[in-house]
Order: structure tokens, then C-alpha cells, then sequence
């Protein structure tokens, strides 16, 4: 093993087990002096011993360290669970309150039969019968509600298409306000048929001006939310959308849109916490799964992403804004013929930081860029003007990364002068350009440490 290898590893476990007396003691109101003497020290020694939140408990398979951070979401579940199974559970079905599925407006009766849930209290069920279709205009289901919540969508629900109808919300189809302790679940269909949107998108017609598009779901100012075996589809931009939200599984979830259907997030998260995301397949014309500003705490395990755009974090500081993003861990994921594969960008300009992120586990097929930090990206037909301010990313580690690279750049760190991207670490990754021909690195204003098992490595300063 080599001195540089050495190094990094040093590097990893300290700072990793340091940071499992961080999360530990999180659970503390008063953590003890000692536990204050040990981040004091840590911190004096350059080290953040809260950069890899779940690092050390990925590398202890079948440890005792990673148990202990596992409770927590099976907790959640079993509550939730116990809702549904209850047989005291109330049930409420769209069409004892007007729907047909037969091919008119359902709208009125999903809003009645949501204000009846609602307003129940106890355990209630809402329930979207199986082998019918419903159409949907744009909905809002609003809370707070007497009780705790289970949707059932057995069926199909689909989006009106006449653009008309979204005059007064051009940007939500059906939206989730403030409604907490929600399970959303039953192996149904949400279909946006954002066909029509995409026709009509200034990324499609150069000629046609640049106008919002609904998300297809939403889920905003919510909390201790569950939403799993669900199929989304065709949205008409962005498919999946939790927004301020608090303690969400999502899980066992297909996202899919052709592949060059614009701006079609797959799951997009924006100033959330304690989120997971486990267990989907995402295929759509952008990112699988996009993290933005505001967001931290955030997993995401057991991705399969293609087509699209691959797994980002950003874009952040568009129009010299702040943008803070913290605590991101993408563990165990297969990408295929994505235009990026694990990447975070940002525009010149911004301000505020990306940190403590891990990717690891991770597949590449015949990906493009599968490993990128861009903090020049500029996503305009006219190149963008240089500034010298920039979001700050720092602590980041690549973690058994293999497969192969569509580009002849594997890896690039394009990071800002004024501000270099600090504390890159890379382990374990290996990236042959697609035909087994040998990739390259580009390495721009990066602080880095990688070990002697990484290929293509940086060129030497």
C-alpha cells in the first residue's frame, strides 16, 4: 500500500469516526465535554467531523455502527404501517362521491372525497379504484387533516391536457399542502401526458418563448411522509417534486419519459430534510434525481437511472443567488447511457456551499461525464459571464465507482478559481472509456486526495 493511499484512508476514517459521535450524540440535548474536547480538536486539525454523516456506517456491512442509524425510518414505517392495517380504518372511495373514469372531468368528486378524509378522524383510507382511468384537472389537496391519511391509488390518474386549464397555476397538477403523516401507496399510475407541453417548450421549438410547466406531483410543506409502488409517467416537466418538506420515504417507485422529453425531472428535492429515496427506476428526459437548494440529509439507494441526465446536486446559485445543500449520501446505484452520471453544478455567481456528500457503489454504463463538478455551468443558448464569486463545494467523497465512460473525460472537477473545490477524495474508481480505450481526468482548482486504485487519476500539478 502506498504512502498516498495510506493518507487517504487516514483521512476517511477519522473523519468518519468522528462523525458517528456527531450523529450519535445529535440525539443528545447536552452532549458531554468530552464529546465537545474531540470536535475541537478535530476541527483544529482541519477536518469536518460532520462532512461524511454516513460514510463509516457503509463501510461496517454488518457492524453494529450501522444499525444504530437504521431505526429511525423503520420506526416511521411501522407507525405507518399500523394506519393502514387498522381494521377500524375508515374508506373513503372516489366514486361514492361522483367519479365515473369515464373520460370527463373527476375533478369535483376528488376534491369532495378528499375533503371528507380530511376531515375524518381516526384512520382513513382514500381509495382510487384499480382497472379505471381518471381524469384530473389541477388539484390542491390541502391540510392539515383530523387524521392520518392512506391513498390507495389502485387505478390510474391522468392529466387534463388542454393547457387552458392550468391558467391559474401554470406550474402544479396535484399538489399536497401541508398535509402530514401521509401515505401514498397502491401500485397505480399518475400520467401527466405532458406530450403537449413538450411541443409547445422552448427547448424543443427554439422559435417559442420559454413558459412554466406543471410538476405532476408535489408535495409541499409536509412532513413524515411515505410515498412507494407508485408508477409516474409522462409528466409534463417535472414528475415529482418534494418541496419544505420534512422526513420522507420514497421508495419502490418507476419514473419514466422519453428521452428527450425537456426538463423532466425524475425526483426533484428542494429545501427538504431527512429524505430517502430507495428502490426506484428512473428514466426520463433530465436528471433521474436533482437536489437543490435548502436540501440536507438526503439518501438516495438502490437507483437505476436511465435515460436522462444522471444524479445531480444543483444546479445552485442561478442568478447570483445563495444555495446550500449538505449531508448528501448516493449509495448503490446503476446509471446506463446518461448525458452525466453523479454530478454537481453550479453557476459563476452564487454564493453559499455544497458539502459532506458521498457517492459510492456506484455502476456506470456507458455514461457520459460520470463523474463531474461543474462550477461553470451555464445553461443558455448565449455563454454567461465570468464572475469571481461561486458556491463553495467542499468534502466530497467517490467511493467504488466502475464502469465505463461514453466521453473521453471520465472525470472533471471544472471548480472556480476564487474559490477551488476542497476536500475531494477518491477511492476505489475505475472508468474505462466505452470500447475499453483509456479515459482521462481534467482536474481544474481542486484540492484532491485519491488513492493509488483510482483510474484515470488526475494529471500532476
Amino acid at each position: 500500500m502506498g504512502v498516498q493511499t495510506r493518507q487517504v484512508l487516514v483521512v476517511i476514517y477519522v473523519i468518519t469516526f468522528f462523525s458517528l459521535f456527531s450523529r450519535y450524540n445529535t440525539l443528545k440535548e447536552d452532549p458531554p465535554s468530552s464529546y465537545n474536547n474531540y470536535f475541537e480538536e478535530v476541527v483544529a486539525a482541519g477536518y469536518d467531523p460532520q462532512a461524511y454523516p454516513s460514510y463509516f456506517s457503509t463501510i461496517i456491512e454488518d457492524g453494529k455502527f450501522k444499525d444504530l442509524i437504521r431505526p429511525r425510518s423503520e420506526i416511521l414505517s411501522l407507525q405507518r404501517l399500523g394506519t393502514i392495517t387498522s381494521t377500524s380504518a375508515k374508506t373513503v372511495n372516489v366514486d361514492n362521491f361522483g367519479a365515473t373514469a369515464d373520460g370527463t372531468d373527476d375533478t369535483e368528486a376528488f376534491e369532495k372525497a378528499w375533503k371528507e378524509a380530511c376531515s375524518s378522524k381516526g384512520a382513513v383510507v382514500l381509495e382510487v379504484p384499480e382497472e379505471k382511468s381518471y381524469l384530473l384537472k389541477p388539484i390542491r389537496f390541502s391540510g392539515p387533516c383530523k387524521s392520518n391519511l392512506t391513498i390507495q391509488i389502485y387505478g390510474t390518474i391522468e392529466a387534463s391536457d388542454d393547457r387552458s386549464d392550468y391558467k391559474e397555476d401554470s406550474r402544479h397538477w396535484l399538489t399536497f399542502e401541508s398535509v402530514d403523516n401521509l401515505l401514498i401507496e397502491g401500485g397505480g399510475n399518475i400520467n401527466g401526458k405532458g406530450k403537449i407541453w413538450w411541443d409547445n417548450s422552448c427547448k424543443i421549438n427554439k422559435h417559442l418563448p420559454c413558459k412554466d410547466a406543471p410538476t405532476a406531483l408535489t408535495f409541499y410543506k409536509s412532513k413524515n411522509l411515505m410515498v412507494r409502488n407508485l408508477n409516474i409517467q409522462d409528466a409534463q416537466q417535472i414528475h415529482v417534486s418534494f418541496d419544505k418538506c420534512t422526513n420522507v420515504q420514497a421508495s419502490s417507485l418507476t419514473v419514466k419519459a422519453p428521452e428527450k422529453s425537456p426538463n423532466t425531472d425524475g425526483i426533484h428535492v428542494t429545501h427538504t430534510q431527512n429524505i430517502q429515496i430507495t428502490n426506484c427506476v428512473i428514466g426520463t428526459g433530465d436528471d433521474c434525481i436533482s437536489i437543490v437548494s435548502g436540501s440536507k440529509n438526503v439518501q438516495a439507494m438502490d437507483i437505476t437511472c436511465g435515460p436522462g441526465h444522471g444524479i445531480s446536486i444543483g444546479s445552485l446559485g442561478s442568478g447570483n443567488s445563495k444555495a446550500y445543500v449538505s449531508g448528501v449520501t448516493v449509495d448503490g446505484a446503476k446509471l446506463s447511457g446518461t448525458t452525466n452520471g453523479v454530478r454537481i453544478k453550479t453557476w459563476q455567481g452564487g454564493s453559499g456551499t455544497a458539502s459532506n456528500i458521498i457517492f459510492q457503489n456506484i455502476e456506470m454504463n456507458n455514461v457520459s461525464n460520470p463523474i463531474i463538478i461543474d462550477q461553470n455551468y451555464c445553461d443558455r443558448d448565449k455563454s454567461c459571464k465570468e464572475q469571481s464569486s461561486a458556491i463553495q463545494v467542499k468534502n466530497v467523497v467517490y467511493k467504488n465507482i466502475k464502469g465505463t465512460s461514453a466521453s473521453e473525460v471520465a472525470i472533471k472537477f471544472d471548480c472556480s478559481e476564487n474559490h477551488p473545490c476542497q476536500g475531494i477524495v477518491l477511492q476505489n474508481v475505475n472508468l474505462q472509456e466505452q470500447g475499453d480505450r483509456a479515459a482521462k481526468a481534467i482536474c481544474n482548482n481542486v484540492k484532491l486526495s485519491e488513492g493509488e486504485d483510482v483510474f484515470p487519476q488526475c494529471p500532476r500539478p
